[in-house]
C-alpha cells in the first residue's frame, strides 16, 4: 500500500509545488554527488528535524547509498531502539503536535520535490523575531508559519527591517547563534543536499543507468546499420 501511495505522490507532487508570489528565492548551492556534504545533512536532519517531522517513505539503511556503513548508521544517527531496515517514522502523536503547533508536521519524505531546493534553502534561512506570532517566528518566505525556529541555536535572532518607501523587507542578524552566517548556510545548505537525495534517493544511480542504456543504443544502432548493409550487399 505504501508503495503504490508513494508512487501517486512522486507522478502529482511536481504539480502541487506552491508558488511563492513575491519572493526571491535564494540558488542552493547543493551537490548531490558530495557524499561528506549529504552525510553531514543526514545528521543535522536527524538532530533537528526527525523530532517532529517523520520520512515514513525513507529507511536508515538507504543511506549506506551515500556512503555510510550500518554500523556508522547505528551509532550516529540512531538514538532509539530502532533497526537500520526501519523507516524514519517519529513517535510524536499527530493530534499532540497539531495542539502545540497548530497544525501537524508534514512528512519529509519528498518534500524536496514538492517545494524544490530553493524554497526549502531560503525557508530554512528566513525565519524571523515575531512577537504576534504563537511560537515567537515567522518567515519570510512562509508567512505565518506554525513550525518554531528549530535552528535559532545555531543561526541566531533574525529581525525583519521594512523600506517603508521602497516596500523591502530585509534579515537582520540581532543576536548571533553558535555558527557564523557564513556556517549556517553551509550547514543548510547540506541539510537541504540531503533532503533533495531523501526525495528522491535513486536519481544518481538512475541517471548512471540511464547513459549505460543509451551508449547501448548506440552501439547497438552501429551494429544493426552495418548488419542491414552486409545483408542488403548483393541485392540492388
Amino acid at each position: 500500500m505504501k508503495s503504490k501511495l508513494l508512487l501517486v505522490l512522486a507522478f502529482l507532487i511536481p504539480f502541487m509545488a506552491i508558488a511563492n508570489e513575491g519572493v526571491k528565492l535564494d540558488h542552493a548551492p547543493i551537490d548531490p554527488n558530495n557524499q561528506a556534504s549529504l552525510q553531514r545533512g543526514a545528521k543535522v536532519f536527524v538532530n533537528y528535524c526527525l523530532n517532529c517531522h517523520s520520512a515514513a517513505y525513507m529507511r536508515y539503511n538507504r543511506l549506506q547509498d551515500i556512503g555510510l556503513t550500518d554500523a556508522q548508521i547505528k551509532s550516529n544517527l540512531m538514538f532509539a531502539g530502532e533497526k537500520v531496515g526501519d523507516t524514519m517514522t517519529v513517535a510524536i502523536q499527530k493530534a499532540d503536535a497539531k495542539a502545540w503547533f497548530g497544525a501537524t508536521p508534514p512528512d519529509l519524505s519528498v518534500e524536496a520535490r514538492a517545494r524544490g531546493a530553493d524554497w526549502l534553502y531560503s525557508y530554512l534561512r528566513g525565519f524571523y523575531r515575531d512577537d504576534t506570532r504563537p511560537t515567537g517566528w515567522n518567515n519570510v518566505v512562509y508567512d505565518k508559519v506554525a513550525m518554531p525556529h528549530v535552528l535559532w541555536s545555531l543561526q541566531g535572532e533574525q529581525v525583519l527591517k521594512i523600506d517603508e518607501k521602497t516596500e523591502t523587507h530585509q534579515l537582520v542578524l540581532a543576536k548571533q547563534g553558535s555558527m557564523t552566517p557564513a556556517e549556517y548556510d553551509e550547514t543548510i545548505a547540506d541539510l537541504v543536499n540531503y533532503l533533495v537525495f531523501m526525495a528522491e534517493p535513486f536519481k544518481e544511480r538512475d541517471k548512471h543507468l540511464g547513459l549505460l542504456v543509451l551508449a547501448f543504443l548506440g552501439l547497438l544502432f552501429v551494429l544493426t546499420y552495418y548488419l542491414k548493409k552486409e545483408f542488403w550487399k548483393d541485392i540492388h
